[in-house]
């Protein structure tokens, strides 16, 4: 009970901090750009909590905290808006008569902030903590896979596989993983000399999405606290670094090279926010920076729907000089929508695979 508790609130903190930032820069890009921001809702649902500001608009506290949205005032267009609400638009302030450039500037700024935050949040962490850095030194080789049977060492450090150089741990991860029963060689650095090791890739997944292992895990250090100019440039670093990461992993995804039951959804997002809750303030914060770096970066996707999709709508407009035609941007959100509920309902199913449910109703039907 103790866990669940601690899962329950750890999910509602990341999740609320997320999606508010996320919401904030929709609402101060919208009041700087002179929209009048008409609700800002955090959660969905019957409202919790509600109060006016002193410009007007409605905060909104509501009881099921997986998302949240900023309203404008006309956001809806002419053609979609009834004649009470074009009754109420106020001259100057309406969300649809703002310049193209104003209107992807609001929707732009949700993703942009969540950067900002993982920016801010990594900065915070590396001057108090310092960085921390994975080495290509190996901590620690599993017993049967590809590592071991090739004679790779604990503090081995892996230069080279075949002809590829090593860069860092992703780089190697990466070029790895797409080289499945690959034979080769691994070059290693070991007591200040270079060996080379015949190795055999092992390669793990079904057919339509094997990808390479080798079969060890490396050892990780972590730096002394930052100057804050400094650990503002590592955040900055870190924040690129992990968005390409993060695309590339999604791209082996598509091409196959990566099984798509590693995509977690919301169930698997609170259950490691309850394990990383438990290691503290750090591990905390560093996986909300993680969170809203995905978080920016799926939002910036060219799906109808998502902010990616109306900025690509917004591009449109500015180089015909008009509006996508409304029947075209109707069946490209229905078609958006259809497509993020396919991936919500896909991501539940792999996080209730991942959890046991299946099989264990597997065995109660066996009992049966």
């Amino acid at each position: 009970m103790h866990d669940l508790i601690r899962t329950v609130l750890a999910f509602s903190l990341v999740l609320g901090v997320l999606v508010f930032i996320h919401e904030l820069g929709h609402y101060l890009a919208a009041r700087w750009r002179g929209v009048h921001v008409e609700v800002f809702s955090i959660g969905f649902g019957r409202p919790l909590l509600r109060w006016h500001d002193s410009v007007g608009t409605e905060w909104r506290l509501c009881p099921v905290p997986l998302g949240g949205y900023v309203r404008p005032h006309g956001f809806e267009g002419p053609e979609d808006a009834t004649e009470e609400q074009k009754a109420a638009w106020q001259p100057g302030r309406t969300f649809h008569d703002k310049p193209v450039l104003s209107r992807a500037i609001v929707i732009m700024a949700g993703p942009v902030f969540n950067f900002l935050l993982a920016i801010v949040l990594f900065t915070g962490l590396f001057a108090m903590s310092g960085q921390p850095h994975i080495l290509n030194q190996v901590a620690q080789v599993m017993p049967d896979g590809a590592a071991a049977s090739a004679g790779v060492e604990k503090g081995d450090v892996i230069v080279r596989v075949g002809d590829h150089k090593v860069r860092d741990v992703a780089d190697l991860q990466s070029f790895v993983s797409g080289q499945a029963d690959a034979q080769t060689t691994l070059t290693v650095r070991r007591n200040g000399a270079e060996q080379t090791l015949p190795v055999h890739i092992g390669a793990v997944g079904d057919k339509a999405s094997r990808h390479g292992q080798i079969g060890v895990s490396f050892a990780a250090e972590v730096g002394k606290p930052q100057s804050l100019p400094r650990a503002f440039v590592s955040a900055i670093r870190e924040t690129w670094n992990v968005s390409v990461q993060t695309l590339d992993g999604l791209w082996q995804m598509i091409t196959g090279q990566h099984s798509t039951k590693d995509l977690g959804g919301p169930l698997r997002i609170a259950q490691m926010s309850g394990q990383v809750a438990q290691y503290g303030v750090a591990s905390l914060v560093s996986f909300m920076a993680l969170l809203s770096i995905n978080l920016g970066l799926i939002n910036l996707f060219p799906v109808p729907i998502l902010d990616g999709g109306r900025l690509v709508f917004y591009v449109f407009e500015a180089i015909l000089g008009r509006p996508v035609s409304r029947r075209v941007q109707e069946i490209s959100f229905q078609a958006g929508f259809a497509l993020i509920a396919g991936l919500f309902l896909f991501s539940t199913f792999n996080d209730l695979s991942h959890f046991g449910l299946f099989q264990w109703l597997a065995s109660r039907a066996g009992q049966g």
